[in-house]
């Protein structure tokens, strides 16, 4: 790390401060988001924070490595589409630690880069709940935006997403719905792939 991105690193760590929220922090604790560190400062204000600062490789390498939660949203803000590598793309999935991460991630930073495909493919086969969740929020995103996979494509987004239906974590259950919802959303097609699917599965 440079000393000019070590302080960068220190000066967006203290201006947490301004913007923290306690009982927001304390909520999130109750609700299961167990972070080491959390200042509960408003996804909005962070928004505001990357804007001001622009996109930056480093820092956003250095914040994703911080045990903070306003660090880690941040990391995902700042860092350059362009060059986030499918292997960095994939340590990061493999960090989440959290579902609000696993939701924001694909929000943020997963939908643009162009292997976000083959990597929410690779993760909604996974047998971890957090990259489950992660992959089919990806797609869900890329689906909205028009992005829709060959019939294979189609098919094992279908298959995985109706068996995860049935996961024990609500947070699987919601994020495949999600995907489902939005493939449908893209066209008679999709309705149609979607309504079969989900009828086959008993739902």
């Amino acid at each position: 790390m440079t000393e000019e991105t070590r302080q960068k690193l220190k000066e967006v760590k203290q201006s947490f401060r301004l913007i923290m929220d306690g009982a927001a922090a304390a909520s999130m604790r109750e609700k299961g988001l167990d972070y080491r560190v959390n200042w509960g400062a408003k996804v909005t204000d962070l928004q505001r924070m990357a804007q001001e600062m622009g996109k930056d490789y480093a820092l956003a390498i250095e914040l994703w490595k911080e045990p903070v939660r306003e660090c880690r949203i941040l990391a995902l803000m700042l860092m350059p589409h362009d060059k986030m590598l499918p292997e960095i793309a994939q340590l990061w999935a493999e960090t989440l630690g959290t579902v609000e991460m696993a939701e924001l991630a694909p929000f943020y930073l997963f939908q643009y880069l162009d292997e976000a495909p083959i990597l929410a493919f690779k993760w909604i086969a996974d047998n971890d709940s957090l990259r489950q969740v992660c992959g089919f929020m990806t797609l869900a995103r890329l689906f909205a935006k028009g992005q829709i996979p060959d019939p294979r494509g189609v098919n094992e987004t279908v298959d995985q997403a109706t068996v995860a239906l049935a996961d024990e974590t609500l947070s699987v259950r919601r994020a495949a719905m999600a995907c489902l919802n939005k493939l449908a959303e893209t066209g008679p097609l999709g309705q149609q792939v979607v309504d079969n699917a989900l009828r086959k599965a008993g739902f």
